[in-house]
């Protein structure tokens, strides 16, 4: 049996693990247009000089020799085809296989905005490749440009702080982290980043940019004629997936790579995890995925039972923030929240189940909320308020005096 897995990511090399597990005599194959495995979550880290590219990985040195993995890296999937079982190398090379995974991820996406794509100082942020540009080019590069304050962009920021550049980020709503947090909970950070010196310019948009003959810009003008000099650019506007070599095949695509329970495409013995199914993009879900499809690629009937992805933790400057759910209330919602001087916690409630909480400061034992919301416990029967909660709230007595567990799912 051969296995080829596009991608050594989270998806990608959890499923390589679980094959080797199942079958250990199988051929595994995996394609990367990365040369080192390495952690999209602590690329910030290696913008801001804390961390070199070897801390990056979260694989062992030998990961792939231990194993028996031929991993042909620096190398770009270009083609699938479904009917001979082969995937097309951008250097001719061509992989046969009987069970393959896509588990590519996503692209960054660079807005239509003139000399935005074209300029060579204007940078996405998504993998090791973007993060070796970026810290070389800001070498020489003082003042930063960022535009997105998500997750992404506030990395970016950190990072170029900690380099003590001068940094900028444009947003386009009206507060930082916007679908993360509330107004309140982003403002605290706002707050931390400005005593560090980072300016934030908020519901502001590009409509022009100043491109000399360098092919750099050196200037953008805002919506409201604002004009903002930068020697570099890093766009954290959302990623599309990375999808490219499922063109012009059978592959079901519909923006994300079509999938069901078990991870498999429309075509037989092609699966895909990770950011390019579009399911849950967060790093625990995209280990789940790689390990689910790698079970059905050995032959195991195994479903995907975690869709839920909506959960987002962030520090920045000692604040730590935890974030479940979507945060959008809805007619007839309950909304509570709740401050101390060390915390701050909102909570949404639909027909007494929770929703979504935030919870800014201490996070500890706050594993409880992700079960209550993914499995949609009722809390009616509960009676400590929803931000004191704690798994014995869910245990009883029954007749004979015997300890009884009430968390079901419903």
């Amino acid at each position: 049996m051969t296995h080829v897995i596009i991608g050594a990511g989270a998806a990608g090399i959890s499923a390589a693990k679980t094959i080797r597990k199942l079958e250990p005599e199988a051929d595994i194959i995996m394609v990367s247009v990365d040369d080192q495995v390495h952690s999209r979550c602590m690329l910030h880290k290696y913008l801001s000089h804390e961390r070199d590219e070897a801390s990056l990985s979260f694989v062992p040195a030998d990961f792939f020799e231990t194993l028996g993995i031929t991993w042909l890296k620096n190398k770009e999937a270009v083609h699938i085809d479904p009917k001979k079982q082969s995937v097309l190398l951008d250097d001719g090379t061509e992989l046969n296989f009987d069970r393959l995974l896509i588990a590519t991820g996503a692209h960054s996406v660079i807005p239509p905005i003139v000399n935005l794509r074209e300029a060579k100082n204007v940078f996405g942020l998504r993998n090791l490749s973007d993060a070796r540009q970026i810290r070389k080019f800001a070498q020489t590069a003082d003042r930063i440009l960022i535009l997105g304050s998500g997750l992404v962009g506030m990395d970016a920021a950190y990072a170029f702080l900690e380099q003590k550049k001068e940094v900028t980020v444009l947003e386009l709503a009206d507060r930082i982290l916007p679908k993360q947090l509330d107004e309140k909970a982003g403002k605290a950070y706002q707050n931390l980043f400005e005593q560090h010196g980072c300016k934030f310019i908020l519901d502001r948009k590009v409509v022009l940019t100043t491109m000399p003959e360098n092919d750099k810009i050196n200037s953008v003008m805002l919506d409201d004629g604002t004009i903002l000099e930068c020697d570099m650019i890093v766009v954290a506007a959302g990623v599309r997936p990375a999808t490219d070599c499922t063109e012009n095949c059978e592959i079901a695509v519909d923006r994300f790579i079509k999938v069901n329970e078990c991870m498999e495409t429309s075509c037989k013995n092609i699966y895909a995890a990770g950011d390019v199914n579009g399911i849950a993009a967060i790093w625990p879900n995209a280990m789940k995925q790689g390990y689910t499809a790698a079970c059905n690629m050995c032959g195991i009937p195994t479903s995907y039972e975690d869709p839920y992805g909506m959960k987002n933790t962030m520090n920045f400057y000692g604040l730590t923030t935890l974030s479940l759910g979507d945060g959008i209330a809805r007619d007839g919602d309950q909304v509570l929240s709740q401050e101390d001087s060390g915390c701050y916690k909102k909570a949404i409630l639909r027909d007494g189940r929770l929703q979504s909480i935030m919870i800014q400061g201490p996070i500890d034992y706050s594993g409880l909320y992700q079960y209550l919301i993914k499995n949609q416990i009722s809390l009616d029967a509960v009676k400590t308020d929803v931000f004191h909660l704690s798994f014995a709230d869910f245990y009883g007595t029954d007749s004979r005096g015997q300890y009884t567990y009430t968390m079901n799912a419903n």
